[in-house]
Formats: C-alpha cells, sequence, structure tokens
C-alpha cells in the first residue's frame, strides 16, 4: 500500500497525536483538526524525511475544503500513532505552488 494512503487511513480513523511544538503552532497559526485533517486527506507527500533524527517523517501539502493551503509534516505510519510534527501555511515566497522549494 503506498505511504499515502497509510497516512491517510491513520489519520481518518483519529490515529495520531501532536507533538507539543505541533500542538502550540495548531493554536498560533489558527489551524483546527479538521482543517488538517481536510488537507491530508485531499493531499500529496511532497518531501520525504527517512533519515530525521526523531524518526521517519514526510511534508505533506494540501488544502482544506475552503482552499487554504497546509504543510503538514507528520512521521511515517509504522508507528502505532501517527505523530504530527509541525503544521503551517507555506508562504509563497518559498514555494512554487506550495509544493516545490524555490531555488535560493
Amino acid at each position: 500500500m503506498p505511504l499515502i494512503d497509510e497516512i491517510i487511513i491513520k489519520i481518518d480513523a483519529y490515529q495520531f497525536e501532536f507533538s507539543k511544538h505541533a500542538a502550540d503552532q495548531s493554536i498560533v497559526r489558527r489551524i483546527s483538526i479538521q482543517e488538517m485533517k481536510e488537507a491530508i486527506m485531499a493531499g500529496a507527500i511532497i518531501e520525504g524525511y527517512p533519515k530525521d533524527r526523531y524518526g521517519p517523517s514526510c511534508l505533506m501539502f494540501g488544502r482544506t475544503k475552503e482552499s487554504r493551503p497546509l504543510h503538514i509534516q507528520c512521521s511515517y505510519p509504522p508507528r502505532t500513532l501517527i505523530k504530527i510534527i509541525t503544521l503551517y501555511e507555506p508562504d509563497p515566497a518559498l514555494w512554487i505552488d506550495f509544493k516545490t522549494r524555490k531555488p535560493k
């Protein structure tokens, strides 16, 4: 099964948890759990971090039902719960179509 499908299944079943950083940032950035779920369900993996020091993770891009663009970094699905590491609205100055980083 593709990685994205495994992530979607766990997110849809509420098999996820927030890191302290992600919980704090969701409040500061006013990103609801529903918006996060909508973005993941309609999203795609845009970067993989298989050797991340806190464990393998990936960066996803998706849009909410209201078309709000979101990036969500989460752990890979083999964990019992997917860990939401961070989430934010991508800065258009740093991204091409919110999926590809602009050259520095």
